[in-house]
């Protein structure tokens, strides 16, 4: 009895290997350096030093598409970041 489980649960063990997704592939440091270059350019500091100021252009939601974007793209970027997201308060 005891050898039929372990059987089962050796058998169990290889389909759950052979079942689980493939690993995802990290960016490389030129990429991440182009796209972080790219981020802080299109969305400057409200105060130069002080990350928690926050962007003087859009939101931390627009940061994010515009770096998943530019990763997307091997770390260029055409366009330029929307001006402001529809629910942000205007700047004065």
């Amino acid at each position: 009895m005891p050898v039929r489980k372990m059987r089962r649960l050796v058998g169990l063990a290889c389909v759950l290997t052979l079942a689980a997704p493939a690993t995802a592939s990290a960016i490389t440091v030129e990429v991440a350096r182009a796209c972080d270059a790219a981020v802080a350019k299109a969305f400057p500091p409200r105060q130069i030093g002080n990350p928690a100021a926050g962007s003087a252009k859009g939101t931390a939601k627009d940061k994010r598409e515009y770096l998943q974007k530019c990763v997307a793209n091997n770390g260029k970027v055409d366009d330029a970041p929307a001006e402001a997201s529809k629910d942000s308060k205007p700047s004065k």
